[in-house]
């Protein structure tokens, strides 16, 4: 893994920075409001609540203007600039959310939805998506508990970022492992503790598993019209 830029973490600090003091502004006037006994309590936890609000706000509108995109991360790019800011973003402020099991999974979605992911209707993840900006799932579709989606390759001091496109009404298990570029079809089933290498492409239907994952069920066939 390459190093981090120190620019980089500078302007990551300077978003963060900015997160910070709107959050304690943003506190510090609703201390003035009449909270009763309990205004030091709430006015910390409106302050945590407001941070990461800010932070989700900053961290999209950052995306808006230099948006993450597929392929290779060349050192020294532009492109690795973005890649290493999203990367901090996530190791050192969202990845306590992500991670942590305390957000119910209906709020998870609306996490996920603020950080950049495309999920369709009634579609939820008690797993953690850890490149939402580069995950595409369709509607009704579950990732299981404990799951893990990313859409980014680490190999030495190589960068690579690869979408990763799930169907509609797909079904991945618990603790199942979905690398960069991954495509899944729709009404596919990946079993839980399943390991689904970098660019598999798993067809509409398919039953995945195992460690590497492989196919273990091919999709049903279409009946024949009389």
């Amino acid at each position: 893994m390459r190093a981090i830029p120190p620019h980089h973490v500078v302007v990551f600090l300077c978003l963060l920075g900015a997160s910070l003091a709107l959050a304690v502004a943003s506190a510090a006037a609703l201390a003035l409001l009449p909270l009763g006994d309990f205004r030091g309590v709430l006015v910390v936890l409106a302050g945590v609540l407001l941070l990461y609000l800010y932070a989700f706000a900053l961290y999209r509108l950052f995306l808006r203007l230099l948006p993450l995109r597929e392929g290779d991360v060349a050192p020294g790019s532009q492109h690795e600039l973005i890649a290493n800011v999203n990367m901090l973003f996530y190791l050192l402020l969202f990845n306590s959310l992500v991670r942590s099991h305390m957000v119910p999974v209906p709020l998870m979605r609306l996490v996920y939805l603020a950080l950049g992911a495309r999920l369709g209707t009634n579609t939820y993840s008690a797993g953690a998506l850890l490149d939402p900006p580069l995950t595409r799932i369709g509607s009704n579709t579950i990732i299981g508990h404990d799951a893990v989606i990313f859409a980014h390759v680490i190999e030495g001091e190589r960068l690579e970022l690869k979408a990763v496109v799930i169907g509609n009404t797909v079904t991945i298990g618990a603790t199942a492992v979905i690398m960069a570029g991954v495509h899944i079809g729709d009404h596919a089933i990946v079993s839980a503790g399943a390991v689904v290498t970098k660019d598999t492409r798993i067809a509409a239907g398919e039953v995945w598993g195992g460690i590497p994952a492989r196919r273990l069920k091919a999709a049903p066939a279409a009946p024949v019209e009389a």
